[in-house]
């Protein structure tokens, strides 16, 4: 009886030593810093898991992190998708991850002013969807909201400019369509409800909006920029805004010249009077909210004076005055 004794504690200490050993390697840190992505596959077995962590030095035993998956997570499976691993996770901790679906989402962050090919390079380098893909997937839903009366000649100016986070899985549809929800939801929060139930008038002021935008960075001015389109308008005056006559230019280097003011575009606001067609570019909600509340002021006249900010007249006279001073004077300099 007593070697029975002495023989079942010698193996209940093999045994506590044996897990001890166990769990020190299933525990142990990384040794490094920073992190690696990694993608489960959908279907993919844990072995083939396994095997290319290991490969890929994100756990140092393929076995121990298959026998971690079948035994200590209870048989939970492991999901599929992008996870961003940090070096210094355990085979534990790296179970433990891959086995809580948490994957990795990409950050995109689109900011005020770009247009649907500017923010489709965005979507590419972020590595969410291929920048071709995003522009044809936002020429996709486009159609399908075409049939619902939506009255835009495409989702320029609804892509709304904020930080969004996209799992790589996510499908350039997806994402394009997250950002029209986006601004349906900020524009419902900003603007009056006659406004947004109103299809053609919200496009109306998301076009003048996206024309603020482009005009000025300066927050304080994109109401009097406003109010100086809304003034024209009234009046029947053209825009005569570069901005629209830029978005138009199948060429444009980045230098506007006097014969372009010419060219025949229905975005050319010099050439027609009234607002262009659609937006320009996406606007942000500061510009959306100026164009619905335009500065009680009667300017019908604005010029850069060159450092981000512009001179705002009355008239032309105050107008021309202006141009010499900031424009024609100061080029001279």
């Amino acid at each position: 009886m007593r070697r029975l004794a002495i023989a079942v504690v010698a193996l209940a200490a093999a045994l506590g030593a044996g897990y001890m050993l166990l769990e020190a390697a299933l525990t142990k840190p990384g040794e490094s810093a920073g992190h690696d992505f990694f993608e489960v596959r959908r279907g993919e077995p844990a072995r083939s898991i396994a095997r290319r962590l290991e490969a890929g030095g994100m756990v140092e035993s393929a076995l121990l992190f298959e026998a971690e998956t079948r035994l200590w997570q209870n048989g939970k499976a492991i999901r599929a998708g992008e996870y961003r691993i940090p070096k210094e996770y355990s085979i534990r901790q790296v179970v433990g991850l891959l086995v809580s679906g948490k994957v990795w989402e990409r950050p995109v962050t689109i900011r005020e002013g770009l247009t649907i090919p500017q923010i489709a390079q965005l979507v590419e380098l972020a590595g969410v969807a291929p920048a071709n893909e995003f522009i044809t997937a936002t020429a996709e839903l486009f159609e399908e909201m075409k049939k619902g009366g939506f009255p835009a000649p495409s989702l320029e100016g609804y892509l709304f400019p904020e930080t969004y986070s996209f799992p790589k899985s996510t499908t350039p549809k997806a994402v394009a369509k997250a950002m029209v929800d986006m601004f349906r939801r900020r524009a419902a929060i900003a603007l009056p409800q006659d406004i947004t139930n109103d299809p053609l008038r919200l496009h109306q002021l998301v076009t003048l909006a996206s024309i603020i935008e482009k005009e000025t960075g300066a927050g304080f001015e994109r109401p009097l920029i406003s109010a100086v389109f809304h003034n024209r308008l009234k009046i029947r005056m053209p825009l005569q805004s570069d901005p629209t006559v830029i978005y138009s230019l199948p060429d444009y280097d980045g230098n506007i010249r006097k014969k372009d003011l010419s060219y025949d575009s229905p975005y050319n606001t010099y050439r027609y009077p009234g607002l262009p067609p659609g937006p320009i570019a996406n606007p942000g909600m500061e510009s959306l909210v100026a164009a619905w509340k335009p500065a009680e002021v009667n300017f019908l006249y604005f010029v850069s004076m060159n450092n981000g900010q512009h001179r705002f007249s009355r008239t032309l006279e105050e107008h021309t005055r202006a141009v010499m001073n900031f424009q024609v004077n100061q080029g001279r300099k």
